[in-house]
């Protein structure tokens, strides 16, 4: 009845299939148009969006944990750190595995729905309180604070990634906040080459998206699936270097409570300026995409890169 209609119209099957065609083709070249325009605006950044990339340099790769408990405790911080005890460095490594554990639970109760805002002045008091318990006791008190101090971590996290723009119920960025943990395990020791942002990130890369799309497509996650076993593992070895050097800090003798309280402010403030730096990245690539943000990176990584060299003694 209808294709009689259009007939008598003066419409043939043929007109009406080529007119359908002529209106694709005219739809198709506004799309390439807008998106050829698109290209053209985003193609360059702005002078903000350059100051905050290299805010973001800056701090994932000049930031050290040893640097930040230097200038806090002076330099007897620095020598323990040269010479960890083999004890200090077994408590670090079974501390990462049960203090990513617990990360991992954390985010994925945000995925729930559990994604309570939080104040960044609660988590400095409640930081410095686990940490000042940790400097009193000893690595006694460790198995306890660390998983308590990991998850305020995770929490100041979050607010840095939402401040970023991040949409919280999005999978991947609950695993990209667990991320930090790895991104921050830098030390003065690595090779620059293997330890820069980027180079943490391909090394995660693969793991990260396996466990994305288990979580998207399992819902309520079993946290002891073997894609997140993976991920945490490869996020735990890089987290118990700087988990190492913190525990050797809180393991001096001279440090007490009131030490203990500012090392595990520092480790806070220390993971908070890489969450800031990893998510303001994470905003420009999806602004002006990941190719030209990693150039201009990286070009602004090596310049911090020979500025160091030519420094003075």
């Amino acid at each position: 009845m209808f294709s009689r209609k259009l007939t008598e119209q003066g419409f043939s099957c043929a007109s009406l299939a080529s007119h359908v065609s002529l209106a694709a083709r005219i739809v198709t070249l506004h799309i390439f148009e807008m998106t050829d325009t698109m290209l053209t605006v985003t193609r360059e950044l702005t002078d903000d969006d350059r100051g905050a990339l290299g805010r973001a340099v800056d701090a994932l790769e000049k930031t050290t944990l040893a640097g930040r408990l230097t200038n806090l405790l002076g330099r007897q911080i620095a020598l323990a750190g040269q010479a960890i005890p083999e004890r200090v460095r077994d408590a670090a490594a079974k501390g990462a595995n049960v203090a990513m554990r617990a990360a991992m639970s954390g985010a994925l109760r945000s995925l729930r729905g559990d994604r309570k805002a939080a104040s960044s002045k609660l988590h400095m008091a409640a930081i410095a309180a686990s940490g000042a318990a940790g400097g009193a006791l000893g690595l006694a008190a460790l198995p306890f604070e660390l998983p308590a101090s990991t998850i305020l971590m995770l929490r100041a996290i979050a607010d840095v990634a939402r401040a970023e723009g991040e949409d919280m119920a999005d999978p991947q960025v609950a695993l990209a906040c667990l991320e930090v943990f790895a991104l921050g395990g830098r030390t003065e020791a690595d090779d620059h080459l293997d330890s820069s942002y980027f180079a943490v990130r391909a090394l995660l890369a693969r793991s990260m998206s396996q466990a994305s799309r288990y979580i998207i497509d399992k819902g309520l996650v079993d946290e002891a699936a073997p894609v997140l076993v993976k991920l945490l593992s490869k996020i735990a070895a890089r987290f118990g270097v700087v988990l190492s050097q913190k525990f050797a800090a809180q393991a001096l003798p001279i440090i007490g409570a009131m030490g203990g309280a500012a090392v595990n402010l520092a480790f806070l403030q220390h993971f908070e300026q890489i969450a800031k730096g990893h998510f303001a990245v994470r905003r420009l690539e999806r602004i002006y995409g990941p190719d030209l943000v990693r150039s201009e990176y990286e070009r602004l990584a090596a310049a911090i890169a020979s500025a160091a060299q030519t420094a003075p003694g």
